[in-house]
Parts: structure tokens; sequence; C-alpha cells
């Protein structure tokens, strides 16, 4: 098995998919990419079991079909201290002893038979839809900061994607705070849902930002299947129901706050510095055309407080949210004013952007509130 390829292709390709391969992986195989010469080119995959990623390229030169897996992290290190060179590779396809040249260096290194990595998941019956990646991308972006981390309930790990006729929406929550991400100009023939995994949504989030290609979405039971440019990602999907989100959002909101994001989100950042480390307690005090910012953390006497002006309709109210889930939401939002809606200090709070200029991008944030000490 030989090609030759330029070491800056290769290593753009490879960086790509590196982010599949675990740090600590259980079974050796795992820490090496599968590399397959075949007559239409060279295809690179790597997997963790859950997620399998491929990367497929054209070698300026290439003899001899085969394939071998070679260690990911020598590969990618060796690749990084070259200009943009050819590089030639030439693997013995009895002892997989994998021979690079570059210009007048010459490494060697071994690799493992392709046998033992495991294979990609075949899929059956699946269904397909079409998506910009600009879309995609967005709609992972806006949602995978709010899924959860606790492994008990992993339904909550994922971001639930619901595909209609009308419309894709993508939900994600962690039980305090909850995005539901709806666009208006992407459809599906058939109304499905599933829950993606955070890792692949991460890996294709990375990826798609510099794409403006359309992404494959095909889909079963059991895998998601992403396929673009030269890219391809399977990963397994969340077995699981996911609760029923549309209960959570509370639809009497009479308590209506409009300000300005970025005056609230660096106001926000600043108060809340002084808050308690471990609650990160921040209270919203609102009355007429007022609204004060306040935290403290009594175990240090430290005491924040500032008063912003908004437009507000209600009744004067106090409650207290989690400051970082506030920015959190507030640094997606990416509208010049958002709308806060309230109706009452033991119910969760909604942030809406004001005026998007997307019209078939549709954004609902919700944050549960914390408990005020009076």
């Amino acid at each position: 098995m030989k090609f030759i390829i330029s070491s800056s292709l290769l290593l753009k390709n490879l960086q790509a998919i590196i982010g599949v391969i675990n740090s600590n992986n259980t079974l050796p195989i795992l820490d090496d990419f599968l590399f397959e010469l075949k007559e239409d080119g060279l295809k690179v995959t790597s997997s963790d079991l859950e997620t399998t990623m491929s990367v497929s390229m054209n070698p300026d030169r290439a003899e001899e079909p085969g394939s071998v897996a070679i260690p990911a992290k020598i590969l990618v290190d060796t690749l990084k201290t070259f200009p943009d060179i050819p590089l030639s590779f030439t693997i013995n396809d009895s002892n997989q002893l994998i021979e690079i040249s570059a210009g007048e260096g010459k490494y060697k290194l071994s690799g493992h038979k392709n046998d033992e990595y495991p294979r990609t998941p075949s899929l059956e019956e699946t269904t397909s839809i079409e998506l910009p990646s600009d879309v995609l991308a967005e709609a992972i972006n806006k949602t995978l900061f709010a899924t959860g981390n606790d492994e008990l309930r992993l339904v909550l790990s994922g971001v639930f994607c619901e595909l209609s006729p009308d419309d894709i929406t993508f939900v994600a929550t962690d039980a305090h705070k909850l995005v539901k991400y709806t666009r208006t100009d992407a459809k599906s023939t058939d109304s499905a849902n599933f829950i993606l995994p955070k890792k692949p949504l991460n890996l294709l989030k990375n990826i798609l930002l510099t794409q403006d290609v359309p992404v494959k979405l095909e889909y079963n039971k059991a895998n998601a299947f992403f396929s673009f440019s030269n890219i391809e990602l399977v990963c397994r999907l969340i077995d699981g129901k996911y609760p029923n989100y549309e209960a959570v959002i509370p639809t009497n909101n009479p308590n209506k706050l409009t300000i300005d994001r970025l005056s609230l989100l660096t106001s926000i950042r600043r108060v809340s510095i002084f808050a308690n480390q471990s609650t990160h307690q921040i209270r919203f005090k609102v009355s007429g055309q007022e609204l004060v910012l306040s935290a403290e953390d009594i175990d240090f006497s430290n005491e924040a407080k500032e008063r912003l002006t908004c437009a507000y309709e209600g009744d004067d109210m106090e409650i207290g949210f989690n400051s970082k889930f506030m920015v959190e939401m507030l640094n997606n939002a990416e509208t010049d004013e958002v709308l806060i809606e309230m109706s009452a200090s033991n119910r969760a709070g909604i942030l809406l952007p004001v005026n998007n200029e997307n019209k078939a991008e549709d954004i609902l944030m919700l944050v549960m509130p914390v408990m005020l000490a009076k």
C-alpha cells in the first residue's frame, strides 16, 4: 500500500475527525485512524464505538490498494511540524510497518491490522432529510449549551430533534434551563423525533461553521448518519423517552421586561462576581421602568447592585436566577433587545429575542428561578 499526499491536506482532514478519539480508550485500536486506500481515493476513519467519522481525500499518487490502522496522536503531532510538502506513505502489508518519507526525512511507526478496527454501522430502513449546513450549525449552536451532564438522566444529555412537514425543532434542557429552537425554512416529509448525543453534535458544529453545503441526514431507530462535502458521521442515538418539554413552558406570563441585551449581559457579568460562588444567585427587582440587579456573598461580605433602565409591563416583582444560566442565554440571543416574560418569583422565566432578523427562526429560552433568601 503506497500513496503520496500533501501534508497540509492530510493534517486538515485528520484534525476534522480526531475529536472522535477519546483520551483513554478501553480498546487500543480506538487510538488509531483507519486508512483505506481504494481505487477512488483515500478514506480515513476514527471511531469510539458510539460515533464513527470518516473523511475522503484524493492522494496525488496511489498504488497497491489496502488498509491499515495508524496511531492517531503520533501521526497528527508529526504532521503539525511539516510545511506544506508532499509526503510519501509506504505500508508493509505483512507486518503493518509504516514508513513516511518527507524531503530528507524518513519516519517509521508500527500500525495495526485493519480487521481489529470496529466496522461502521450499516444503515438499514432509513429515512432521510436534507438541511442547509448553516441551519443545522445554528440549531446545534443555539441548543447544545443547555444540555445536561447527568449520567443517570442520559436523555437530557442530548439534543431532542423533532422533524415535521411544517418545521424542524431542536430542544435541549438540563432541568434548570431549556432552549427550544424552531426553523420554518427547513421541513421534513415525514414526522419523526430522536435524541442526538452531545459529542457528535460538537464535532459537527465546528466543521459546519466553515461549510456552505447541503447536509444529508439519514436516521433509523438506532443511528443517525450525516454526510456532506467529503465527510461522513454516524452516531448511535440516545435510547429513551424525552420529557414533555411543552408542559414546563408557562403560557400565562403577564410581567414583561424588555431591555437592551448587551447592557443586561455586562451588568450580570459584573454583579455575579460578588455572588455566592456555589449558587451564582442574582436578584432581579423590577418596578416601573427600572431593573435593579443585586448579588451578595454573606460568607465574604461581598455585595453588588446595579440599576438599569428598561421597558416593563406588569406588577412589581423580585425573582432570583442563576447568573451563569442567564449569561449563557443572553450570549445566544444575538439580538439588540431581549424580552423576559415572568409570572411569579417561583415560576420559570422565559427569555425571547426581540425583532429577530431571521423570520424563519424562532427561539425560546427558559430558566428556572432560584429561591430567594429573605
